[in-house]
């Protein structure tokens, strides 16, 4: 098909202006919504401490059987778009501690922010890249990223040990200089939390990053003596309030122990989810604009 002049131009300004409109926004602290109608309209049953601490309605038959064509398996096409996905590339990185594989979706430098996904046991970068289960909760992470000019990053974490640590620590860095110093996101999920707690208690990662997010994580009693709690580090918590993994009061206890000593957090609390629910239900464009400083 072919463009006209205008729509060239059009085309050209628009890719020229994009990270410029990130950062306007960014600093009033909005991404681009991207289907917000379909993943941010929640019904909120209780807020607490100025509306940090909510208390979130979650139903299987409504946000799974009503959300997928497939239960678990196959959203319905409009929660989607895929077109995201020639954004998308499959690299092998050579980071400082050695070779790591990743899925980037969005820029390879340059980019207005990033964010890293960490998945938990047994998974891969694949998990983190997949469009059509989880609701399609990380098609619109891609989305959110793509169109506001970020990057995305889904590792294949090997262990989580002190080594899966240190070649996170080292994808944060190579985040880091590849943007310019622009901000990044650590998210992990379930057992993927020892990554970031790990990462928390080394000052030098902790300075490169702007955020975490911890979906359905364990909790680290000892988070509150930490290199991130001593640089108030912002920490977004979800989970599910029947987490058989997990249990959602040991980590509404690490939340409190924050807050009491003045550390940025907040909790989002899927009432009767269940251990995966995080992945599926958080609303990511409200977490990235609470999260990007």
């Amino acid at each position: 098909m072919q463009m006209s002049t205008a729509h060239f131009r059009t085309a050209a300004i628009s890719c020229v202006l994009l990270p410029f409109l990130f950062m306007s926004s960014a600093g009033a602290e909005t991404l681009a919504p991207f289907k917000d109608d379909l993943f941010s309209v929640q019904t909120v049953l209780e807020t607490q401490d100025g509306g940090d601490f909510t208390r979130v309605d979650y139903q299987e038959m409504r946000d799974i059987n009503g959300r997928d064509s497939i239960p678990e398996r196959r959203v319905k096409d409009r929660y989607v778009a895929l077109k995201v996905r020639r954004d998308q590339e499959n690299q092998t990185l050579q980071l400082s501690t050695g070779p790591m594989d990743v899925g980037r979706v969005g820029r390879d430098q340059g980019q207005a922010f990033t964010v890293i996904f960490i998945h938990g046991r047994g998974g891969d970068r694949r998990l983190g890249l997949n469009d059509l289960s989880f609701g399609g909760n990380f098609n619109r992470l891609k989305n959110l990223a793509v169109q506001n000019g970020g990057t995305y990053y889904a590792p294949s974490v090997r262990s989580f040990d002190e080594q899966g640590v240190g070649n996170v620590a080292a994808l944060v860095d190579h985040a880091f200089l590849q943007s310019g110093g622009k901000p990044v996101i650590l998210a992990c999920a379930s057992m993927g939390s020892f990554i970031c707690w790990g990462i928390a208690r080394d000052p030098e990662t902790v300075a490169k990053l702007s955020g975490m997010a911890i979906l359905g994580g364990a909790p680290d009693p000892a988070l509150l003596k930490s290199a991130a709690a001593r640089a108030k580090l912002p920490i977004w918590f979800t989970h599910g309030s029947r987490d058989s993994v997990y249990a959602a009061d040991d980590q509404i206890a690490i939340y409190r122990s924050l807050r009491s000593a003045g550390q940025p957090a907040r909790f989002t609390l899927f009432e009767t989810g269940s251990h995966g629910t995080p992945v599926r239900m958080s609303d990511w464009r409200a977490m990235l604009n609470w999260l990007i400083r």
